[in-house]
């Protein structure tokens, strides 16, 4: 079984989210996993923006390891700047997701 993780956060609910963020932080800061990405797709996009705390969540991740935001999702929304202020790299995620599977890369969505 694969030690590489893919944490797609993409649900818009708060505690869904800090609880995938929590322990894809927690991954990262601890060594449990070989690598960690973080993928933040639709509604979650929003909330990285608008809640302080998932915000700081979401940083703490980026200066860990590597994240990403949907480009055409926050571009719509007119969130990429806010996204990209944290450190969360925007670009358009369809190719990064199923390329990080194809290299065995475990998903494992919240």
């Amino acid at each position: 079984m694969s030690s590489k993780l893919l944490v797609i956060i993409a649900s818009g609910e708060r505690e869904t989210a800090r609880t995938g963020l929590m322990y894809a932080r927690n991954a990262l800061r601890n060594g449990w996993m070989e690598d960690v990405k973080v993928v933040f797709f639709g509604p979650s996009e929003s909330l990285v923006v608008e809640d302080d705390e998932v915000a700081g969540m979401a940083r703490d991740v980026a200066l860990a390891g590597e994240s990403f935001a949907c480009k055409a999702i926050s571009d719509r929304e007119g969130l990429s700047e806010g996204i990209g202020r944290l450190g969360v790299k925007v670009e358009y995620v369809g190719s990064i997701i199923s390329n990080l599977i194809k290299d065995g890369y475990a998903p494992m969505v919240w």
